[in-house]
């Protein structure tokens, strides 16, 4: 009778910490809240956008263009919905971003059905849990680029080709053949071959992994090929892609062809582009950055890595985690959103074993870092400011510097003091205080973190470009690439030196460039703050 009351009160928990409800409440808080509350950031956020802007106010809705000049970096899907959802809910922070956050959602709904159909309800809703409140998920889910999108087609083509191996029939599962093929278009049509590289490789290697040489592993085999040929398969694919990309062709000849697939596809796997270099162990040093809170929950997997090669299921996901993983670890440009392809399998392993964590140094010390280190964060920025070679760099470090203010410590160190307490707390699943030390994190970066270092980074460019809006002045740029700043004035901004009665927009680091190579150029300071400026090239007598 004594154990009556815990073993209550800890079902009680169980079934709030599994419930749609609460699950719902968190895909509300992680990709919605504060979704309009911050302003653009550059380079991703503000490119994207201006490409959507220039494609509302041109009409060409066939070749993106950023600042008068095509925009060849990604395929055309995102700058549809980004154009949809402006046209319906209004041209700012959160029309611009709404379709990340309800892809960013979706995404959570497509494994909580799948991990329901393969394990259980309760299952799924951790699953969710963990993907909605990690880091990088969360930040993606509140950014107005093309990568919560493609993860969602990227799962969605994954759930397919499994539910296909288990159908074990080619009739009764062509209709998953055939969704797959649709995913994959439309992942082709917002970022390119990615969207088929990976599906292609993992379900092939999962396929191997189960030959045995016998004559059901021939058949197997033989089973994966009719899927990878399916000729109207390949015509549903043909169908979803083809058109944009015949459009843009016929529009804008063969240079997007020779931009997007050569440079920005094979390029960037040979070499580092715009200096987003790394190394073969980048990834294993991004991946618990990239999962917080949950890093030790990810690392506890591994204890049950070998015998997790018995099971079907457990064997696709770490094939397809593992397949991302190597494959980005060599390549040239490595950034870390780019291992998202490959982590969803890591939040179904999560919740599937999520006893197996049982360690809580494990568990807490990732989550006490990084709340230690955002506390600490005053202190590192005292320290770079001195010690910083470039003077941009210390403009930067000061005024963010000056956006630390009380407020934001009391949530880092709110933060840090509920997960200390978290790890005392000895009644629930280690699981499932994770889970509340998540929604604390989202509340941390999200309320305090992210709104600040946007206003350091990013509220100066668009206090610049609505004052250069409201003089009606032609404006340009300044060997600065910030384009939130065109998103803002509503209007092209060519980057060049000025002329007589122009304003140009630059980072403060430029001046003195622009000074020395244009010294008949008599210049009026319209507005300054931080590390970006506003003048005026005033006319001549």
């Amino acid at each position: 009778m004594k154990d009556a009351a815990p073993n209550s009160r800890r079902g009680v928990m169980r079934r709030v910490m599994t419930s749609p409800a609460l699950l719902a409440l968190v895909v509300v808080l992680s990709f919605f809240w504060q979704l309009g509350a911050m302003p653009l950031y550059d380079l991703d956020e503000g490119a994207f956008t201006e490409a959507t802007r220039e494609m509302l106010a041109g009409g060409n809705y066939i070749t993106p263009h950023r600042d008068g000049e095509p925009r060849y970096d990604k395929p055309v899907l995102i700058y549809w919905a980004q154009a949809v959802s402006t046209r319906v809910v209004g041209f700012d922070e959160f029309g611009l971003r709404l379709p990340s956050a309800l892809a960013a959602s979706v995404w959570v709904l497509a494994l909580w059905f799948f991990v329901r159909e393969r394990l259980d309800a309760p299952t799924a809703t951790v699953a969710g849990l963990a993907l909605a409140l990690s880091l990088q998920v969360s930040l993606i889910g509140k950014a107005a680029v093309a990568d919560a999108l493609l993860n969602l087609f990227i799962a969605l083509t994954f759930f397919e080709i499994y539910r296909y191996w288990l159908a074990l029939d080619f009739k009764a599962g062509r209709r998953f053949v055939l969704r797959a093929y649709l995913w994959m278009g439309l992942g082709f049509l917002t970022k390119g071959p990615v969207a088929v590289f990976f599906p292609v490789v993992v379900s092939l290697l999962f396929v191997l992994s189960s030959l045995r040489w016998s004559k059901a592993s021939v058949l197997a085999l033989w089973y994966w090929l009719r899927a990878a040929f399916y000729p109207l398969g390949w015509l549903i694919f043909l169908l979803v892609a083809g058109p944009w990309y015949l459009a843009i062709y016929l529009d804008d000849g063969a240079g997007f062809f020779k931009s997007f697939f050569l440079q920005h596809n094979l390029g960037r796997f040979e070499g580092a582009m715009h200096d987003h270099g790394g190394f073969p162990g980048y990834y294993l040093v991004m991946l618990p950055v990239i999962l917080l809170p949950f890093t030790g929950w990810m690392l506890s997997l591994f204890k049950r890595y070998r015998s997790a090669w018995l099971d079907p299921l457990d064997r696709f996901l770490w094939i397809w985690f593992l397949v991302v993983l190597v494959f980005f670890s060599f390549s040239g440009t490595q950034l870390p959103h780019y291992l998202l392809y490959g982590a969803t399998p890591l939040f179904i392993l999560m919740a599937r074993h999520r006893e197996a964590l049982t360690n809580r140094w494990l568990a807490f010390v990732p989550p006490l870092v990084f709340f230690g280190l955002l506390l600490i964060l005053p202190f590192v920025l005292d320290v770079a400011m001195v010690v910083s070679a470039r003077p941009y760099d210390a403009i930067l470090f000061e005024e963010a510097r000056h956006a630390i203010t009380l407020e934001y410590g009391i949530a880092a160190l709110g933060g840090l003091l509920l997960t200390a307490l978290m790890l005392r707390w000895s009644s629930p699943p280690l699981w499932q205080r994770l889970v509340l030390v998540g929604l604390v994190q989202t509340l941390v970066v999200y309320g305090e973190v992210a709104p600040r270092v946007l206003d350091t980074l990013q509220a100066p460019v668009k206090e610049a470009a609505l004052i250069a809006k409201q003089t009606q002045l032609p404006t340009v740029v300044y060997r600065t690439s910030m384009p939130s700043f065109s998103v803002y004035r509503e209007a092209i901004t060519p980057n060049r030196a000025p002329k007589p009665g122009e304003l140009v927009f630059l980072r403060v680091d430029k001046l003195e460039p622009l000074t020395q190579e244009h010294p008949e150029l008599d210049l009026e300071l319209v507005y300054h703050r931080g590390h970006v400026a506003l003048l005026r090239a005033r006319p001549g007598d």
